[in-house]
């Protein structure tokens, strides 16, 4: 057995709960690779898992995404081999030195991608995806409203709305996170910090209601969400990075106009290898050839894990957020 130094989490509750300690890792079984990891993902479905929102049986070790190399292969894979580059999402237990991955989760880095970019792309890279190909299908001349567009899925958001022809309100708490979202191509910004009807503020800058609200923020920008929508516009909740939407009368929907509301996850727009390969190859190589840009906000060493979620739950980052094996 080799050993690795991992996040766990050892009951569900605040940040306290992390504990970063080693353990053994065994060879990998029939289907599997051993990959060691130059770096995980820090996301806000971590958050939810530690604190039991997503409830998981503790202890686990925590992460969901991650980037590495290939140094063992179990019996039953033909495909992947000892040094090959590889990258996975919706993988629990990702936040390690070492790892051992189903061979089906893991997807080929392209050549000059770098590995600590390839970790920080695949979770917000794949959703950023799935949500403006799938959940609404983002077109030329549409109209869309991204919240918390200086962050990791925000910056992505931006990028594939107006490389597919759509037009961005971009919402940010200061103007710095604002002209990011601004340098990215987003076309109005507001600043919900200097608003008091920022649903108003998001009509006025796009001259009417928008066709697809993102919103990944949750709870405290919800019901702006909604009222800021086009009758038949679709509220496309990903996420609650402000705390979760408490259940509402959903006549709402009727009278704003006969709206749409989803609640979409990724694992549902990559449960089929076919899909997870073509929304994981179109991300990734749209980073290869440099028309996607991935902002690695933050860079923490594993045992610092603590004060990264401190500052994803914070709301204090831009970019996307990660853990590597050491300082």
């Amino acid at each position: 057995m080799n050993r690795a130094t991992s996040v766990f989490v050892s009951e569900p509750g605040d940040r306290s709960v992390l504990q970063v300690r080693d353990h053994e890792v065994p060879a990998p079984s029939d289907g599997e690779v051993q990959v060691e990891v130059a770096a995980a993902g820090v996301n806000f479905i971590d958050v939810y898992k530690r604190q039991g929102v997503y409830p998981v049986p503790t202890p686990f070790v925590l992460g969901e995404e991650g980037a590495g190399t290939v140094t063992a292969v179990g019996p039953g894979v033909t495909d992947l081999a000892v040094g090959d580059r590889v990258a996975w999402c919706q993988s629990s237990g990702s936040q390690s030195t070492l790892v051992n991955k189903p061979a089906l989760l893991l997807v080929p880095v392209p050549d000059g991608v770098d590995l600590e970019v390839a970790a920080a792309t695949m979770l917000q890279g794949l959703t950023a995806h799935y949500l403006v190909t799938s959940t609404y299908a983002v077109g030329p001349g549409t109209v869309a409203l991204v919240h918390a567009a200086a962050g990791g899925v925000g910056q992505l958001l931006v990028q594939m709305v107006t490389a597919r022809g759509g037009t961005v309100v971009a919402t940010a708490g200061s103007d710095e996170k604002l002209a990011i979202a601004e340098a990215l191509g987003a076309q109005h910004l507001i600043n919900y910090s200097t608003v008091d009807d920022l649903a108003a503020a998001v009509r006025t800058a796009a001259g009417r209601g928008v066709d697809v609200a993102y919103d990944g923020v949750g709870k405290s920008t919800f019901d702006a969400s909604l009222a800021s929508l086009r009758p038949r516009g679709t509220m496309v909740l990903f996420g609650g990075a402000s705390g979760q939407v408490p259940p509402f009368d959903i006549q709402r929907l009727n009278s704003g106009g006969s709206l749409f509301l989803t609640r979409p996850t990724l694992a549902h727009y990559v449960a089929e290898r076919d899909e997870y390969e073509w929304r994981a190859g179109e991300v990734l190589g749209a980073v290869a050839d440099g028309s996607l840009k991935i902002d690695v906000g933050g860079r923490y060493p594993m045992t610092e894990a603590a004060a990264a979620y401190e500052a994803l739950e914070g709301r204090r980052t831009t970019g996307k957020l990660i853990l590597v094996p050491t300082a």
